[in-house]
Formats: C-alpha cells, structure tokens, sequence
C-alpha cells in the first residue's frame, strides 16, 4: 500500500490532509464555544446554563453513537460513513450558524452535529489503515491526532477573533465550508468493501449508549453536584451524589451490555462489539494511554485558559496567543518522531510523552504566584505539546495495528468512546479539584485574617462553603461593593481570593501531575516495536 510514483505520493497525501481536516472541525466546536459562551447565549436568548447544556448534550450524543458508528462504517464502507457524516455535520453547523434560538441550536450542534462526529470519527481511524500501510500509519496518526490537539489549542484564538470581530456564527458557517471541501476530495481515498453480511445489533447499539450516557454525564456532573457526598444545596439519592449512582448504573448497564455481546456470539448473532478485542493486551494498552491523555490534555486545557482570562484578566485572543506555542511542539512531535526516529520504540516514546506532560504540569504549578505574568505558562507549555504530540506520534498506530485491517472501524469506536470519556473526566477532576482547592484555601484565609470582621468570616463560611466561583478581582470587587461591604474589609477580601485561586488552580495541576505520572508507569501494553518492522530475535535452532 506504499506510494510508488509521485502521483501517488500527492494522493496520499491529499488524503492525509483530508482526514485531518475532519479530525480538526470534530475537535474545533467545543474549543470555540467555551469562550464565546456569553455572546451565544444572549444571541439566541438563553442563558449560559443553556449553551452548556448544550456543549453537554454534544458530548454526549458523541459518547453514546462512537461505538455504533464504527459498526455502521463496516456495513456501508468507512469511505460512505464518513461522507454520511459529513453531510450531516455539515447541516447541523448551517442549522447552528442560523439557529433563532436554543432549541434550534440543540437539533444542529448537539444532535446533527454528534451523529455527523459519532460516523465521522471511526471511519477517520479505518480510512488511515485502509490507505497507508503500516510502516507509515505512526505519521499518519501522528498528524491526524496533532490536527485535533491543535483545534483544542487555536479554538480559544479563533472563537476570540470572530466573537470580538464579527460573529460566533461565522465558525459555524466556515466548518459548511471546510465540509464541502472535504466531500469534494474523498474519492481519492481508498475503501475497505462493505461487509453486507453484516448486521447492527439494535439491542446492543442501546445499552452500549445508555451505559456511556449515565457515565460520561455524571462524570460532567460531578463539579456541580460531588461525586460522592452531595455538594450543599445539590440534589442527593440516598444520602449520596447523584454521580455516584449515575456511574454505578452505567458501569451495570455496560456489563450487561458485555455479557449480552458475549451469549450473541456463542449463538452466532450478529453483535456491536467483539468483546475478545478488549482481551487483546496491545489494543489494551494504547486504548488505556488514550484515556489518560485525552484526560491530561482536557484538565490542563481547562486550568490554563482560566488562569489566563480570569486570573490575569488576558482577553479571548490573548489567551489564544498564549496557548499556541503548545501547538507548535506539539505538531513538531507528532510529525517529527515518525519521519526522523521511524524504528523507535512505541513504548519508549509514549513514556517520554507522559514524562514531558508530567515535567510541564509540574513546572506550571510551581511558577504559579501573586504578581505573575502571562509568560510563566510558555516554558511549561512547551513541553506539555512535546508530550501530546508524542503520544499522537504513536498511539493511534498501536490500537489499529493490534488488530486486523478490517476491524479497524470497531477500534474507531472503542478509541473515540475512550478519548471522549478521558476528556469528560479530566474536565470534570480538575474542575471540582480546583474549586474545592480555592474554597478552602479562601475559607481558610479569611477566617484567620484580622482585616475581615468575625461575622462577615462566619456570613462567608455558610453561604460558600458549596463551592466559591472562579471570579476576577474586578468580578469579586464589583459583587462586594453591591453587597455592602466595607472598602478595608472588601481589599482583604480580594488579596485573599487571588492567593486562594492560585492555590485552587495548583490543587487542579497537582492532580493532574499525579496522574501524568501514574500513566507513565501504566505503558506496559505498548510494544517495544514499530507495527510491520520485524521481530529482531533470532529463531530458536531447529
């Protein structure tokens, strides 16, 4: 499957542009919309409840179809469910740009939107194994998945400059745009036949998706409801968070799903999802460095950009700016570890990822101070792209070549459902870490500072001891000044805030180095060779 001409080198390489132009628009709406959330909300006349609602319902349409989708790719062709799925994602982003109001932003972000992503993803994954063989599918990989890293990283940039310049809507309008592109060139794509003997398992296409809902959206409630212990003033079910028993309930429902898939094997039916691939210890291994990549990579996309825009008050295209040079070491890896070391070690290199992460996570937190600048964030972001972009170097490659060609789509759904849940969790951790990191600390402060009178500590300890939101000093000084509070007593209570988000912020960091660090000791699944280069060790004698 090599290129043996230069036209062929130029068609694939068409086709490597294609699919990471996909991944980047599946990647790009999320990024976008988290800092224009505001703006969309009084455009459609909802309020910023509702546009993340649905940011959440997005999500988890995605989470629900990922594994179905793959299925579906195998029975009409990967190359037919993708251009399926653009069509349809192209309609749910012209249904947004134009969307009156909510519920016609709901039908085309959330919904048209989700199913176009749920068909769109695993054929991506199949498509890169159908044109390229395996000794190039590391680059591949590694430039489809730094494509989607990037549109984490230039999302805040771009939804910044349309927001401030002309309108959240035209992001929306230019992904109709980029999707008419991407149809016009995916016949220069290869494609696996479809296997028409194949049927979709209805019954398991629903517990699979009922199970991943319950979980994905009690993870993504867990910041605002605890995830054991019931937050005060949230809802409780017997005595204990509602998270905790969403997430029992799906990790039920997926074990009976699981069970199911493994009886209609036995009685030769047709199933959504072999669970014999998830004995697969190779496939295992690089589905378990996803999750906690895509895990570090939303926790620390959720912490930076905050402590940019709120903390130090940078504007939506100034935080862009400051968030890109990850995107420079992050597509340098991921592109240059496959074409400068292609024989090196996957395990190694997925290793040195989680190592880099760790390094810049742990760099971040330490250079976190009162009176800081914006540029303590570069040195450290720096390397965390060096992570990311060598972990998108391989692991992609592993999960696809653990398995044979024609089973590609199913670990499409199986890599994508995973990635989804790891970026829902480390949004989820680091948020509720980072909250609860700054209510103590200020609690704390302001309890054993003699600037703040006895009653107004104890009026503080009541009203915010469910969590103290992330505010600005200007927010914070602004909100005490309706209130009534005296200047002195409003000053302390400001310098506390901003030490006490600092330390939320390092609480949320903290956690995350923790698990960077877990990870790099959980690699054992990943091969120590390139797929295709072959094994060194001589035959035993005959």
């Amino acid at each position: 499957m090599a290129p043996t001409s230069p036209d062929r080198q130029v068609a694939t390489g068409t086709v490597l542009l294609t699919l990471a132009c996909g991944q980047f628009l599946m990647t790009l709406d999320s990024s976008v919309m988290n800092v224009s959330i505001a703006t969309v909300a009084a455009d459609v006349g909802t309020t910023v409840t509702g546009i993340q609602t649905a940011i959440t319902m997005y999500t988890l349409v995605m989470a629900a179809l990922m594994i179905t989708g793959g299925k579906i790719g195998q029975i009409v062709s990967y190359k037919r469910a993708f251009a399926i799925g653009c069509v349809i994602y192209g309609a749910g982003s012209l249904t947004t740009a134009l969307a009156p109001n909510l519920t016609v932003l709901l039908l085309g972000w959330s919904l048209l939107e989700g199913v176009g992503a749920a068909l769109i993803l695993p054929a991506i994954v199949a498509l890169v194994a159908s044109n390229f063989d395996r000794t190039q599918r590391p680059r591949a990989y590694g430039l489809v998945a730094a494509f989607g890293a990037i549109a984490v990283a230039v999302g805040p940039l771009i939804g910044g400059l349309l927001t401030t310049y002309a309108s959240w809507r035209w992001v929306f309008a230019g992904e109709v745009v980029v999707v008419l592109g991407i149809l016009l060139l995916t016949r220069r794509m290869r494609d696996l036949p479809p296997d028409r003997a194949t049927r979709l398992d209805i019954g398991g296409t629903v517990l699979s998706g009922l199970g991943l809902v319950l979980i994905v959206f009690g993870i993504l409630r867990g910041g605002t409801w605890g995830f054991v212990n019931p937050k005060p003033g949230g809802p409780a079910w017997l005595g204990l968070s509602p998270v905790f028993w969403l997430v029992i309930a799906g990790g039920l429902v997926l074990r009976w799903f699981l069970s199911r898939e493994r009886a209609r094997l036995r009685r030769e039916q047709p199933v959504l999802l072999d669970p014999t691939l998830l004995g697969n210890r190779l496939l295992r291994g690089g589905l378990t460095s996803f999750l906690f990549q895509y895990l570090l990579q939303a926790g620390l996309f959720f912490t930076v950009p905050l402590y940019l825009s709120v903390a130090l008050g940078l504007s939506a295209i100034e935080t862009g700016l400051r968030i890109l040079p990850l995107s420079v070491t992050l597509l340098l890896a991921a592109v240059g570890v496959p074409r400068f070391l292609p024989n090196v070690s996957p395990r190694r290199v997925v290793q040195v990822g989680f190592a880099a992460l760790f390094a810049g996570i742990v760099a971040l937190a330490a250079a976190l101070e009162v009176g800081a600048g914006p540029a303590i964030v570069t040195g450290p972001l720096l390397l965390a792209g060096l992570g990311v972009g060598a972990l998108a170097s391989q692991l992609g490659s592993v999960t696809v070549s653990a398995v044979p060609d024609e089973r590609s789509a199913e670990v499409g759904g199986l890599q994508n459902t995973v990635t989804n849940l790891g970026a829902s969790i480390g949004t989820a951790l680091a948020g509720a870490v980072l909250i609860s990191g700054l209510t103590t600390s200020f609690l704390t402060g302001v309890q054993a500072n003699p600037a703040i009178p006895a009653d107004v500590s104890a009026q503080a300890q009541v009203q915010l001891v469910a969590g103290i939101p992330f505010l600005s000093n200007e927010q914070l000084a602004t909100a005490l000044a309706d209130a009534g509070v005296a200047p002195s007593t409003a000053a302390a209570a400001v310098a506390q805030n901003e030490q006490s988000r600092l330390d939320g912020l390092r609480a949320a960091l903290g956690l995350l180095a923790l698990i960077a660090l877990a990870a790099l000791f959980l690699t054992r699944g990943i091969p120590v060779r390139q797929p295709g280069t072959p094994d060194p060790t001589p035959p035993p004698p005959a």
